[in-house]
């Protein structure tokens, strides 16, 4: 070859380096949000349910309602120290005139039974005890420093309901009730990371740990390549209840896990009409939900707010979420034709945004609440009241 003779690559590799880029390409109409979430949910059901110990319950989903099988408490107790009277006795007993009793009565302390017969507890300060008597020197009401029996549960409460996330002070309750063993639903979610070019596998973190934080369980795999083959390689045959795959989604020539979806029979539906996370995929595979995850960590974040928590919600069959309805302090612009995230912060019983379609670091970490403005909205003017559903759950 000549120096400085103009290369050109042969017509075979630039017909199959277009037809690749083309094949690549979204398509003209992106699957609207409404119709990517019918895709993924259609006839799916909340799996089911499995007992673990109730310590292990927390984040999890109730997978029935638990009653109270006998009152809180039991019977009467003593809430503090004091001594154990009957109200009715102690009538007219002050510092000016107190009264004798023949002997002390019994002394309680905080979470003692309380005798037979006693409806109160006088307080230490209101009785002087010598040798040879013991005096009262003030009445209190019936109830007086004591908790009555079933006051905090009476039998037959529903202490937890059906579909409810478990909490710190659910287990605390269910403890105090006596329930050591809970019936809960715990998807079983697959996690297969697509590695970056620089090995980079900031989003399977990410969405790993958003999964867990929902109480489903989590198993991880890695693909050896960003080949279509090594995607479907660690795609695998593992049984799950939803599977997600992340990374390799965007038109880059070496973003195959579209490719690897429709090769394991996933069908998947490539481009969607949310902002960020234009570029997921949604499928099923052996009837199990599929969700393609841009490797971006914005728009990974914002494609589980977006299908996979409403993924994990129908398959660990829990109650439906409560937005919280807040007046916004500035207007949100929207584009018409996709539906965009917002970030919100909570300021004085008002919505701040924080950001739309492009989401900072920042931005994510002081947010408390988000929402995705429609498809047919143009956003909505400052004042506006708008749900929101909260980011973090206590």
């Amino acid at each position: 070859m000549e120096t400085g003779a103009i290369t050109t690559a042969s017509p075979a590799k630039d017909a199959n380096q277009s037809a690749m880029i083309k094949s690549q390409r979204l398509p003209a109409a992106l699957t609207p949000l409404d119709a990517a979430l019918r895709l993924l949910l259609d006839s799916v059901q909340p799996v089911d349910p499995f007992v673990v110990a109730l310590a292990d319950a927390i984040g999890c989903v109730a997978a029935s309602a638990v009653v109270s099988k006998g009152p809180l408490p039991a019977h009467d107790v003593a809430m503090s120290d004091g001594w154990a009277l009957r109200a009715r006795d102690l009538i007219g007993a002050s510092s000016y005139s107190p009264l004798q009793l023949p002997k002390a009565p019994q002394w309680l302390e905080a979470g003692d039974r309380m005798p037979d017969g006693c409806d109160c507890l006088l307080d230490a300060d209101m009785a002087a005890q010598t040798r040879s008597a013991f005096q009262v020197v003030a009445e209190v009401a019936p109830g007086h420093g004591m908790r009555r029996a079933s006051s905090d549960v009476d039998i037959g409460s529903r202490l937890v309901a059906s579909g409810q996330r478990i909490g710190v002070i659910d287990i605390a309750t269910l403890r105090a009730a006596g329930v050591d063993r809970l019936p809960v639903r715990l998807p079983r979610v697959r996690v297969v990371d697509v590695p970056s070019r620089d090995g980079a596998t900031i989003s399977s973190q990410l969405v790993g740990e958003f999964v867990k934080g929902t109480g489903a369980s989590v198993s991880y795999a890695r693909a050896g390549g960003r080949d279509a083959a090594a995607i479907a390689a660690a795609i695998g045959e593992e049984a799950c209840d939803l599977l997600l795959v992340t990374g390799g989604t965007g038109l880059g020539l070496t973003d195959y896990t579209v490719h690897a979806l429709s090769a394991v029979k996933a069908n998947p539906a490539h481009g969607l009409a949310i902002q960020p996370g234009r570029t997921a995929a949604v499928g099923r595979l052996k009837n199990a939900p599929v969700i393609a995850i841009p490797g971006a960590a914005d728009q990974a974040f914002a494609v589980f707010l977006m299908l996979v928590r409403p993924a994990l919600d129908a398959l660990s069959g829990r109650l439906a979420r409560k937005a919280l309805s807040r007046p916004l302090a500035r207007k949100i612009s929207s584009s018409i034709g996709v539906a965009e995230l917002a970030l919100l912060q909570n300021s004085d019983e008002i919505w701040m945004p924080l950001a739309v379609r492009d989401l900072p670091l920042e931005a994510i970490a002081r947010a408390d609440a988000w929402l995705a403005v429609p498809a047919e909205s143009e956003g909505y003017a400052a004042g506006t009241s708008v749900a929101a559903f909260a980011l973090r759950e206590n």
